[in-house]
């Protein structure tokens, strides 16, 4: 999933690290195994949550931002509804 913005690469990499931050505190014990780390502008994670394992990435680009997630064939049936939140969220976060 790709999410545009105008606010340059720094500010969108600051904002995400804080929000990456206060989500792991806020769901810290509904997640295991959190793997997590940034190396230069993309960050790697990875997590059980509910039983199930998710992965992926998020590269912080100039003009837009790449979410890569793979989800268990479990979570498929929530697939759209995921996209929609995150949709929601990250274009509030990446706002003006």
């Amino acid at each position: 999933m790709e999410y545009p913005h105008v606010i340059g690469q720094a500010e969108a990499t600051r904002r995400l690290k804080e929000k990456f931050d206060a989500a792991h505190a806020e769901h810290h014990g509904r997640v295991n195994n959190l793997h997590q780390e940034w190396k230069d502008n993309t960050f790697f994670f990875a997590f059980q949550a509910l039983g199930m394992s998710v992965g992926g990435s998020v590269a912080v680009e100039a003009e837009k931002v790449v979410l890569e997630a793979k989800l268990p064939l479990a979570a498929m049936l929530m697939k759209s509804a995921i996209e929609d939140r995150l949709r929601r969220e990250v274009a509030e976060l990446l706002a003006p």
